[in-house]
């Protein structure tokens, strides 16, 4: 079986790449491959079109192929809150939490995540258009098999942008090489009061699987936990993973960004969360109304999540 993730040499959607890479997909009796597709939208296009069995990507990002959650559930939370952090050229000296800082200046953000920029921007009070603030694809991004947020990071080093909108890889990268600033992490809550909740990075499946193999459902939520405990009890495994697939500055790093991940690590997702959510998806015009929770979430694997 296949899952895609939109970024691969990153946090965001670490447990599911872990879950490959440690075995736990494979004690639970699935053979799991790794793909990544770039951008978001398309690792949506190809579990829609049966190219992939699963996603790890943004929750809310499964609007963008299947309307009105007609066609695909989420299975579990891979971890919680909305987590991209704003940053900005070091040089700046933007204060840590001055979103007004990003007023006339060129911010990179990946297609499909570039939404979650632009609602928390206009719920800080900010709009893109009046204040000149020029959001768009990061140069050298779309290239197959790049990463989004060390791109990003190399970019802003280089003065091709004067910040970014992406994972805590990228972060950490611009940070450490002096070129950034973090001035934003939403998760930690950080930004206004209701941006946690505009999305959270999930596993995500199609109605077909659902119907046609639930018992390879069950087992990917079963691989998820266990591979979201495993982490938590010890982060250093990640570092493994590092160095079998990394870069060796992204490998140092990785299990350094898990261990401050893994208080998040909880594969539930509540009702409240999902309201949240698609709230925020009404805001930015992937959902028109309201939909139940049990059209979003798939509760029949939801006891999974407590085992």
């Amino acid at each position: 079986m296949r899952i895609g993730l939109p970024d691969f040499v990153s946090n965001s959607y670490f447990p599911a790449i872990a879950a490959v890479e440690l075995g736990f997909f494979k004690d639970e009796g699935l053979d799991m491959e790794l793909e990544l597709i770039f951008p978001v939208p398309s690792t949506f296009e190809a579990l829609r079109d049966h190219k992939l069995d699963f996603v790890a990507a943004s929750s809310h990002a499964t609007l963008t192929k299947f309307p009105d959650w007609k066609g695909a559930k989420l299975l579990a939370a891979l971890a919680q809150h909305m987590y991209w952090f704003l940053v900005l050229r070091a040089d700046l000296g933007v204060q840590r939490g001055d979103i007004e800082a990003v007023k006339g200046l060129r911010i990179g953000a990946a297609p499909g995540v570039d939404l979650g920029l632009k609602r928390m921007l206009r719920a800080a009070g900010l709009d893109p258009d009046e204040d000149k603030i020029e959001i768009g694809p990061v140069p050298g991004a779309t290239a197959a098999g790049v990463s989004f947020g060390v791109t990003a990071a190399k970019a802003l080093s280089e003065g091709a942008i004067d910040g970014f909108w992406a994972n805590g890889m990228g972060a950490e990268v611009a940070v450490r090489h002096g070129a950034g600033t973090v001035v934003v992490d939403i998760r930690r809550g950080e930004g206004p009061p209701d941006a946690r909740g505009y999305t959270f990075p999930a596993l995500i499946t199609s109605d077909r699987i659902i119907s046609e193999n639930p018992a390879a459902a069950a087992a990917a939520v079963r691989a998820l936990v266990k591979t979201q405990k495993a982490l938590v009890e010890d982060p250093q495994r990640a570092a493994d993973v590092g160095k079998a697939l990394y870069p060796p500055e992204e490998a140092g790093l990785i299990a350094t960004l898990i261990e401050r991940d893994t208080p998040y690590y909880d594969p539930r997702i509540p009702e409240p969360v999902v309201t949240s959510m698609n709230r925020f998806a009404q805001d930015i015009g992937l959902l028109v109304a309201p939909v139940a929770y049990e059209d979003v979430v798939a509760v029949q694997f939801s006891h999974l999540w407590e085992d």
